[in-house]
Parts: structure tokens; sequence; C-alpha cells
């Protein structure tokens, strides 16, 4: 499965962090990301997108800046947020929708 719109639009809650390597916050959520996967495991399908590989998908879902975290569920943005979230609030939002 490697189209984005196929990968969103699956049952499961998928978050999506749009991210650059030349971002400092950025690398930053790479070791919250993997804590909250592993807090969460199966609840949540995580995936990275770099910005820069990804022009088309960064102007069509229209982050302006990152790290931009976007949540979906089946295909539906349920929740987004520009800059670095802690792993706490990123556990409890995505457990809001799960």
């Amino acid at each position: 499965m490697s189209n984005f719109s196929d990968i969103i639009k699956q049952d499961k809650l998928v978050l999506v962090d749009f991210f650059a390597e030349w971002c400092g916050p950025c690398k930053m959520m790479s070791p919250i990301l993997k804590e909250v996967k592993d807090v969460l495991g199966d609840k949540v399908f995580i995936i990275k997108i770099d910005i820069d590989k990804n022009k088309h998908l960064s102007t069509k879902y229209q982050v302006r800046g990152v790290p931009t975290l976007i949540l979906y569920k089946a295909g539906k943005q349920v929740w987004r947020k520009s800059g670095a979230v802690q792993k706490n609030e990123l556990v409890s939002i995505i457990n809001n929708f799960g």
C-alpha cells in the first residue's frame, strides 16, 4: 500500500508526520512518535512524509510549517497541529478518536 490516500482511508487511525530533514523540532518528534507507537501498538498507524521529497502532498494538504501532525480516521482529518507535540498529549488525542 504505497498510495497516500489509500493509507489514510484505513479503518484504523493514521497519524501522519509531515517533516523535513533540516527541521530541528522534527528531529525531536521521531523518538516521541516511537514512544507513542510503543504505547498504542496497533491502535494507530504512523507514517512520516518528508515535505522536500513529497512536495505535491505537502501542497495538497496545505502543510505550511513542519512538523505538522495530522490524524486521520477512515480518510477524514480529525485532528491537526503544527509544531512539536509531547507524547502524553499525542497518546491522549489518539485515544480520544480511537
